[in-house]
């Protein structure tokens, strides 16, 4: 016994002396149920918060400006003292991250947990600021009576992979702490208004590292568990799980594993802006540069939000995810005073188009959490809470543009009444352009194929209200078609110009010489 006493001694002596992290034990499973105190819930919320909001401002010089290519290491990245306070003040815009999840905070805040579908989109499409790609798409279908989940659905939104929902639907997983599938099913309702398929997926599972976040301290954990939630089949599964895989081949490398996203993962099909060139708005692609800096920064909060900004594109929201996450899984507290020193000076200051602070927000999400944990089977006592978690479960699967494929770009630089007829060869096709005239001037306008009316469109001057391209159709029978158009309510100072059609066939396009 004494000799067991003896080696016991100098186990336990070894275990207190081993260096920080050492012996640590990679997390299997989630727990069936978790106790937080109330102040450790709040604390979580916070941070992720938190971290969204820095890591948005730290990536907002680079955003786009690196497409195609990672920003290299001598590149500087600066964090100067007063840093958010100026973009708040003289950048407002920068932080659509956090004010499009704040429309549909409000609205849970307004109407309950059981706020309809319809209260968020008119929210969200009558809001004050300006948008872009999928959010815009769905901003008109909704002006235009196309309503949730038509207003995301890629026959109706050629953007609906793109980036939109999953950089607003951090919101989700922070009020359904430990609660992924509620985090899901919060998604389902709201990521439809703009997306569809992977750009639906990446708000899913964006989401569910949120709320993985809660009862996990491993990175690689949650950033494995919450892809659980996106079906196995898709595309968005499929990607991630290579990122995932190549950090275990490469662990040290996380260059490497970009170089090995690029080829095979960096192809955009929907967004027509994004075809042909090396702009990649795709939310597949910047969801794996989330969980590159995610997996490299191996908790680290500098080291994470660096390296998911270096990866490039857009390169301030995919920070603000990693940054978000890991601050919810570090919680407010432990988030470096050298990057919380400029966060604090601005936690009483409304973000652009809201009445709503990050105290405000903090608060809000806090007592939304509370439902949420309650509604799910949890009790909140007066100084704890104790959530039942839940084991993540696949959403449905859904995949956009299916058997669409780049064929042709066609440069057209004309006003509409000059045009004539385009001719094109394949299964469908994409206008772009815009409406030049009076904010208050709607266009009316229409687009035939093949002499057959397809579409009989209001194409707004107003760039907040704007159709975000003018004309589009797909899943044609493939062949050689025609396309005209006719302006039915011409005005003197107005004009409809065309800047280039996208043309999609049914099989990839190879260049072959002799």
């Amino acid at each position: 016994m004494k000799q067991f006493l003896i080696l016991l001694s100098i186990a336990l002596l070894l275990a207190a002396c081993a260096p920080s992290g050492a012996g640590k034990q990679e997390q299997a499973s989630l727990p069936g149920k978790i106790s937080l105190s109330k102040a450790e819930l709040l604390n979580k919320i916070k941070g992720g918060w938190a971290g969204q909001a820095i890591g948005c401002t730290y990536g907002g010089p680079t955003e786009f400006k690196y497409p195609g290519t990672m920003i290299q290491d001598y590149v500087p990245i600066q964090w100067p003292d007063g840093y958010i306070k100026w973009y708040m003040t003289n950048s407002p815009g920068l932080y659509d991250d956090i004010y499009m999840d704040l429309t549909f905070v409000d609205v849970f805040e307004r109407l309950g947990l059981d706020a309809p579908v319809d209260s968020f989109a008119m929210a969200f499409a009558t809001a004050g600021y300006t948008l872009w790609h999928a959010n815009q798409a769905a901003r008109y279908n909704i002006l235009h009576g196309i309503m949730p989940p038509a207003s995301g659905h890629w026959m109706n939104n050629p953007h609906a992979d793109d980036i939109d929902y999953q950089i607003e639907a951090d919101y989700a997983g922070l009020m359904a702490p430990g609660m992924p599938n509620a985090a899901s099913e919060i998604s389902d309702k709201i990521g439809h208004i703009m997306n569809y398929g992977d750009g639906w997926y990446g708000g899913v599972y964006v989401g569910a590292m949120y709320a993985l976040a809660f009862v996990s301290d491993d990175v690689e954990f949650v950033v494995t568990e919450a892809l659980k939630t996106i079906p196995t089949e898709s595309r968005f599964y499929q990607c991630m799980a290579d990122v995932i895989q190549w950090h275990k081949q490469y662990p040290s490398d996380w260059k490497q594993t970009w170089a090995e996203c690029e080829k095979k993962w960096s192809s955009d099909i929907g967004c027509p802006h994004g075809v042909y060139v090396p702009f990649n708005i795709d939310a597949l692609i910047n969801s794996a540069y989330i969980i590159i800096g995610l997996l490299y920064g191996e908790g680290d909060f500098a080291r994470t939000i660096d390296i998911s900004t270096r990866c490039g594109q857009d390169s301030d929201c995919n920070p603000a995810s990693s940054g978000g996450i890991l601050g919810a899984i570090l919680g407010y507290d432990r988030i470096p005073e050298y990057w919380m020193k400029n966060l604090r000076e601005v936690e009483d200051i409304n973000f652009a188009y809201t009445t709503i602070s990050l105290n405000k927000t903090y608060q809000m999400s806090y007592k939304h959490a509370l439902a949420i944990i309650e509604r799910n089977g949890g009790k909140v006592g007066d100084e704890t809470v104790e959530i039942v978690t839940q084991a993540p479960q696949p959403v449905r699967l859904e995949q956009g543009f299916e058997g669409c494929y780049p064929a042709q770009r066609i440069s057209i630089n004309k006003n509409i009444a000059d045009i004539g007829s385009i001719e094109f060869e394949g299964t469908g096709i994409i206008f772009d352009g815009s409406v030049r005239a009076n904010d208050d001037y709607v266009a009316r306008a229409e687009m035939y194929i093949d002499g057959e009316l397809s579409e009989s469109v209001e194409l707004p001057a107003s760039y907040t209200l704007r159709r975000h391209e003018l004309f589009w159709k797909y899943q044609l029978p493939k062949g050689k078609h025609t396309a005209t158009f006719k302006w039915l309510n011409p005005t003197d100072g107005a004009n409809i110009r065309f800047g280039a059609a996208q043309v999609y066939s049914d099989a990839p396009q190879k260049t072959s010489h002799p």
